[in-house]
């Protein structure tokens, strides 16, 4: 059973799934999930729960909502699952369950410490799963990517394609920055490993492609991608700063978040799961980046 099954990983993950192995996919989507009940589980051997309030980078959102998306429903999901004859959960969370600023490499034993609504709905289900005892034969893993990317993903990679391709020059090269991202293929590959094993302990795993980027690498590969030179303007980083508060005022494109996203240092330790699995991620960081922005360029 997949909740989310509607939302940009689970457009994903069903095709992935089906193309490689025999299972027959129940997927729930927003509009029948809040009637998920005991007779939902009859059949299902696991549950991939991917459904939940994604983080609203405008800052519009109502904090409740985050708590009712993230934290409730998985807590009434894992309540059904424990109940059931199902014998895996797989629940997506967040690196932001843990930490919206990383100094060094996140890893999985730094004390969480979220400041955002989203990233504490996220934790505080994460800390609803590990409390409740777990029956023989069941097995629960948390599983917390950073960006996720990939056709059809609609998120800062997209806005940076379409001011590069444009030929517009990106203002933020003073930035020296490296961050990790997520192939959606990998996600989707960590997840199969976790459904079709059991040899993998339960517990938290950070989920992110090998290698780390700067905003600076992501602007030539897009460049490149898109037969262009990159444009790459040094401004002093004091004025980048002042005119994102500006931003923050009068809601223009650039706000201090965004900037935050951009040129932020993000760097997740994926030793725990790559180390689980005994097995390389099939598809490279930097390929990966280049299949997302090829769907930029051929949106059918």
């Amino acid at each position: 059973m997949v909740t989310g099954s509607s939302g940009f990983v689970g457009l994903n993950l069903g095709p992935y799934l089906s193309s490689t192995t025999k299972w027959i996919i129940t997927p729930f989507d927003r509009n029948n999930i809040s009637f998920i009940g005991d007779q939902n589980f009859y059949d299902a051997d696991y549950v991939v729960h991917l459904a939940g309030k994604a983080h609203d980078l405008k800052n519009v959102s109502n904090p409740d909502d985050y708590y009712q998306g993230n934290t409730e429903l998985t807590k009434r999901l894992y309540d059904v699952f424990l109940k059931s004859n199902a014998k895996k959960f797989i629940f997506i969370s967040s690196v932001k369950a843990s930490a919206d600023v990383v100094e060094g490499k996140l890893t999985e034993s730094d004390v969480p410490a979220p400041q955002t609504h989203y990233g504490k709905s996220k934790l505080m289900a994460e800390e609803y799963i590990k409390s409740q005892p777990l029956p023989d034969g069941k097995s629960f893993y948390i599983l917390r990517p950073c960006m996720i990317h990939g056709p059809g993903n609609k998120g800062n990679l997209n806005l940076l394609y379409k001011l590069i391709s444009k030929g517009i020059p990106y203002p933020l090269a003073a930035f020296e920055n490296k961050r990790s991202f997520l192939s959606v293929d990998n996600l989707c590959f960590v997840i199969r490993e976790l459904l079709e094993r059991d040899d993998i302990p339960s517990g938290i795993y950070n989920v992110a492609d090998d290698e780390a980027l700067s905003t600076n690498n992501l602007i030539k590969l897009i460049a490149d991608a898109s037969d262009r030179s990159p444009k790459l303007w040094k401004i002093n980083p004091g004025l980048i700063r002042s005119l994102a508060k500006l931003g923050d005022i009068l809601k223009l494109p650039l706000t201090t978040e965004r900037l935050n996203k951009l040129t932020e240092n993000y760097i997740v330790d994926n030793t725990k799961i790559r180390q689980a699995l005994g097995k390389e991620f099939p598809v490279h960081a930097r390929a990966g980046i280049i299949k997302t922005i090829s769907s930029f360029q051929n949106p059918n």
